[in-house]
């Protein structure tokens, strides 16, 4: 029996009611200011070509790794629910209306997760759908959603407007053309701001397959005429400022580790030519990627580029899982990181300059109170990233609320970063932070630790103040 879908307007919020009544009018103030989103995934080129959108299983359920993880964990073959990497054939894509139906069968397993929450928000604010997805009736939602999404208004320069986005930064390869950005920036039919962020890894990484390849481009399009490590350093110079003439206002750093070394130039030249020579011990894998670290944050001192890092994942967990489909195909596992002594000499050298902003994530929660707070608490480089990835979800919301509060405040926050690919779950993820955020100072409110008006004051700085303040805009 199918259920009604239709969100309850007290959602995520305080079950006390007198609570529930404060964060009511905290949610007031803050529900319809603009969206700003200075980290995500979505393709420029989407934007700019306003390219109509896939079928609903291509649209919300392939590229979803929350979702196919866990309906995978259950049993279901990872073959009907996502593409094989690099297959060709009938047999290397699932038929949407297959994945579509494990999805519906599935779909009570998403009770409780933060998935499922965005998925309900999307279902009906999106795409007008009255009743949550059955598996004795997949066609049913699968054919109201492909109606919508063959609407002519349903795309996405409208959805841009109807979302009341007003900044989305994508993640750029380091060499794009960033023709789209630019086409964007030039149109003065288009409101929204687009910009670049400047994601170097797999040029720092030199245990990445195909790092020396991506060296060779990198030098030959922006090293001076150069060659080797001197080269190398040039050309990152060179094409990070080449993004900030397009518009970006941060460098992203998927690592594993937030490690940072400080090596003389010497040094560096010696192991980047071992690196190129297929030469490069384990030991040198870890320290060049630390050092190269430490460069960019020396870069982004010298060129404004706010530098954001996101460690703690072990990407591809399960390799056969990798061969078959890919990356990001669920198995990136979260493990335990340190950074207080790893980002120490990066901050010894950059944690005090002038107008350098360095935003810290985890999925480690255990660093929150212990390590990241205190760092931000004092040093006035650093801010707390939102809660990521796994721990973007409404209960850790509150306890990263909770673990940073008491030690950093509410001042030396990122503001809600979404870190999403799925454009159309942009505003219930923004929703569902709004929400957070009116419940933990509901309760500061009723507990007489903070005056209403000036939770009201706080409230609107965490949305709107702090992503601007912090990321430049």
């Amino acid at each position: 029996m199918s259920q009604s879908i239709v969100p309850n307007p007290d959602r995520l919020l305080p079950a006390d009611p007198g609570t529930r009544s404060i964060a009511r009018d905290l949610l007031k103030r803050v529900e319809d200011l603009p969206i700003i989103s200075p980290h995500g995934h979505v393709d420029a080129a989407v934007i700019e070509q306003n390219t109509p959108f896939p079928d609903p299983a291509a649209l919300l359920v392939s590229p979803d790794h929350y979702v196919t993880r866990l309906i995978h964990a259950s049993g279901v073959d990872q073959s009907l629910l996502r593409p094989q990497a690099g297959a060709q054939g009938d047999n290397a894509t699932p038929d949407s209306r297959v994945v579509w139906r494990e999805f519906c069968k599935a779909w009570p397993l998403l009770e409780g997760t933060a998935s499922g929450y965005w998925l309900r928000n999307q279902f009906q604010s999106v795409f007008g759908l009255q009743e949550e997805p059955s598996a004795t009736d997949p066609d049913a939602s699968y054919n109201a959603i492909s109606a919508k999404l063959e609407e002519p208004g349903f795309r996405p320069r409208q959805l841009f407007t109807d979302f009341n986005i007003e900044v989305l930064a994508t993640t750029d390869d380091p060499l794009d053309d960033l023709a789209s950005h630019k086409a964007i920036a030039e149109d003065a039919s288009f409101a929204g701001r687009v910009l670049p962020t400047f994601r170097p890894d797999q040029y720092l990484n030199i245990a990445h397959p195909t790092w020396s390849a991506n060296v060779d481009r990198l030098i030959a399009a922006a090293g001076d005429g150069g060659s080797g490590y001197a080269a190398y350093i040039t050309a990152l110079e060179n094409r990070r400022q080449y993004f900030v003439e397009h518009g970006a206002v941060s460098a992203d750093h998927g690592v594993r580790t937030p490690r940072t070394l400080k090596l003389d130039d010497a040094d560096a030249a010696r192991m980047f030519d071992r690196a190129r020579s297929g030469q490069a011990s384990a030991q040198d894998r870890e320290n060049f990627e630390a050092h190269m670290m430490y460069q960019m944050a020396r870069m982004s001192v010298a060129d404004g580029l706010v530098m954001t890092i996101h460690p703690g994942s072990f990407r591809n967990h399960h390799e056969p899982t990798f061969n078959t489909f890919g990356a990001d195909s669920g198995h990136d596992i979260p493990f335990a990181i340190d950074y207080t002594e790893n980002i120490r000499p990066l901050l010894q050298d950059f944690g005090t300059a002038k107008d350098f902003h360095l935003v810290l994530f985890t999925m480690d929660e255990t660093v929150y109170s212990r390590e990241l707070a205190p760092l931000a608490g004092f040093y006035p480089s650093v801010y707390l990233g939102a809660p990521w990835w796994f721990l973007d979800a409404p209960d850790a919301m509150l306890r990263f609320r909770s673990a940073v509060t008491e030690t950093a405040g509410f001042s030396r926050n990122s503001g809600f970063i979404d870190d999403t690919r799925a454009f159309c779950s942009i505003p219930a993820r923004h929703d569902a932070s709004r929400r957070i955020e009116a419940s933990f100072l509901a309760r500061l409110v009723a507990e007489h630790r903070v005056s209403e008006d000036r939770a009201h004051e706080i409230i609107v700085d965490l949305v709107d103040g702090s992503p601007r303040r912090v990321f430049k805009l």
